[in-house]
């Protein structure tokens, strides 16, 4: 899915980055959509994910996940005044909606030849990924903890 972004493209990096946000840190859409410029402790290598519930955690920033954010930003992400990450390619630009996220999803999944999928399927795959490579059950947790309401890490 992820192979299937053009990244020669402003939305092949832009959807690459979301993508790999999802898959890699598990987060819900609307926490992706969500997610401002100040979330990011570059120097920290850490990422703020504002959850269910008010809920507020930090997570750590995975060197490819940076990368993506890293190429959207600097090469694709549009000249602004909002500070979500992710928006719109077209003026007036906009923070990226739930619906867009979902679109952007439904594209690369179609591109890959998969059937088509939401972001907690990302979610569910990537904690069998981490409990396929050995991660107990609470590394699990503590992962997808910030995204899960009522958890506590």
């Amino acid at each position: 899915m992820l192979r299937s972004c053009d990244r020669t493209t402003v939305v092949g990096r832009r959807d690459y980055a979301i993508l790999t946000v999802l898959a890699r840190l598990g987060l819900r859409g609307a926490e992706v959509t969500g997610l401002q410029l100040d979330d990011i402790d570059w120097r920290g290598g850490e990422i703020v994910v504002h959850g269910k519930g008010n809920r507020i955690d930090r997570l750590p920033l995975p060197v490819d996940v940076g990368d993506a954010i890293v190429a959207y930003l600097t090469d694709g992400r549009p000249e602004c005044t909002t500070r979500a990450i992710f928006c719109t390619v077209r003026a007036p630009y906009r923070p990226l909606t739930a619906a867009a996220l979902r679109q952007a999803m439904g594209r690369a999944f179609r591109r890959a030849s998969l059937p088509r999928a939401g972001a907690h399927r990302l979610r569910h795959s990537l904690a069998t990924d981490m409990l396929r490579a050995g991660a107990s059950l609470r590394e699990v947790g503590q992962v997808t903890a910030a995204s899960q309401p009522g958890c506590r890490r």
